[in-house]
């Protein structure tokens, strides 16, 4: 028996470690998931930008070579820059021209963004600008700040696609007089476009829905199916636990009816008693109570209620089969109690062959009830028991120690049985004892009418 409970807490803690073995899995697994989900919708959000940029380039690029500067004398953009810097053109002409010509140029630019919001849901932002307009020759930059030369009513606040253009201008000028002066204007421009889709997470969310479903399903069952088998061995483990204290407690059990039956039976051999098979009788009873334990299905609903007379009983059937131990009983209860026959002779018998074991020659058993009180007060003139022992008593496979050497036999289960009895009908156990004089175990139950 002590095997098995060693085998069975063995089990409880090896799924201990199941579970968080478990756990370490199954937050990796998350892990995985979640990194897996992410990148997708890295390599979606990417794909997403790349079409609208190559859809955009033909259309921003019209915007930018619209006013782009080339070595020509009709290039607008050159001659307005070569005006505001030689002072010809003031400052507000100058950025206003910029700023108007926009309208034409980005007629396109707007029905696309236009067309593919309304076919694709795609809200697309753009923005763009010169950067820098900055004479060569000397390094002047003309413009102070970036001059917007285009930009969508929905505007741009965290620019995902940004790219930088650049072009340079130059012209020769050439002024008559008393000597020939060859004047060179050059001019450097950068232009940048900022790109944007306002709502890309519900466009990205919507291409990859389906695969986040797909692994909170996948997550969710493997979640489920493993608390489903935990449930299932936790129920295992109870049965195997009940199945554990059945077969303990019958195996303890069936000593007194056992050896009692064994001794009748050498009694009856030797000579005829009539106390003899009434006791038999009892013994049989007591068996065949102990039997439909292990088939519950099979046990009544209902308990018997102890008479008076069982108690005197439980006394003279150990008083048989102890013939060597001076019993001394009392009894005063008047009438039946609503106490289970069976579990009562358990609670008296193991506490009587608890002292017996332990050394005692005389015991002494009192059984009484007052104001819905069951007592029951059984003492011995044994070896007694240390105080220090007296909280482990009543463990399970406890049996008290002298030197670490077991000196009475057993499986340390019959004060754990009276226990448990007693603990069901909501009573109380007393123990008081002293080493080398004996020990008194005093019960009370209480109990209605």
């Amino acid at each position: 028996m002590k095997y098995e409970s060693f085998i069975f807490v063995l089990m409880i803690s090896n799924n201990k470690n199941l579970i968080y073995i478990f756990a370490t899995l199954f937050l990796l697994l998350l892990g995985i998931q979640v990194y897996f989900v992410y990148k997708t919708y890295q390599v979606k959000e990417r794909e997403i930008y790349r079409s609208i940029d190559q859809g955009l380039s033909v259309y921003t690029d019209q915007v930018v070579n619209n006013h782009s500067a080339k070595t020509s004398e009709k290039d607008s953009l050159q001659t307005k820059i070569i005006g505001y810097y030689h002072k010809k053109l003031d400052k507000q002409a100058f950025l206003k021209y910029l700023v108007d010509n926009k309208k034409n140029s980005g007629k396109n630019l707007t029905s696309y963004i236009n067309e593919r919001r309304k076919k694709d849901g795609y809200i697309i932002c753009v923005k763009i600008q010169y950067s820098l307009i900055l004479h060569l020759p000397d390094s002047i930059n003309l413009i102070k700040q970036p001059v917007t030369i285009y930009e969508t009513k929905d505007k741009v606040k965290k620019p995902a696609i940004t790219s930088v253009g650049t072009w340079r201008t130059s012209s020769t000028q050439e002024s008559t007089g008393k000597e020939t002066i060859n004047d060179m204007d050059s001019f450097h421009v950068d232009t940048q476009t900022e790109i944007e889709i306002e709502n890309i997470r519900s466009l990205v969310f919507r291409e990859i829905i389906l695969l986040i479903i797909c692994c909170i399903i996948l997550l969710a069952s493997v979640l489920l199916l493993y608390i489903f088998t935990i449930k299932n061995l936790i129920k295992q483990q109870k049965q195997v636990k009940v199945l554990h204290t059945v077969v303990d407690n019958i195996s303890h059990e069936f000593k007194t009816p056992i050896a009692t039956l064994k001794i009748a039976s050498k009694t009856l051999k030797k000579g005829w008693n009539p106390d003899t098979l009434p006791l038999i009788d009892r013994q049989i009873t007591r068996l065949e109570s102990l039997m439909l334990q292990l088939h519950k299905d099979e046990t009544p609903e209902e308990i018997t209620a102890i008479q008076p007379e069982n108690w005197d009983f439980f006394i003279q059937d150990l008083a048989f089969t102890y013939p060597q131990i001076n019993f001394k009983f009392e009894n005063t209860i008047p009438g039946e109690l609503p106490f289970d026959k069976n579990l009562m002779e358990t609670v008296v018998k193991n506490l009587c062959e608890n002292s017996i074991k332990y050394g005692a020659s005389v015991v002494t058993v009192n059984t009484s009830c007052s104001t819905q009180n069951l007592k029951i007060e059984v003492s011995d003139n044994g070896q007694g028991i240390e105080s220090k022992e007296l909280k482990n008593i009543f463990e399970k496979f406890y049996r008290i120690q002298a030197n670490n050497i077991h000196n009475s036999k057993g499986l340390g289960l019959g004060l754990y049985f009276v226990k448990e009895i007693i603990t069901s009908y909501h009573g109380k156990v007393d123990v008081s004892s002293q080493p080398g004089i004996g020990s008194t175990f005093k019960i009370t139950i209480p109990y209605e009418n």
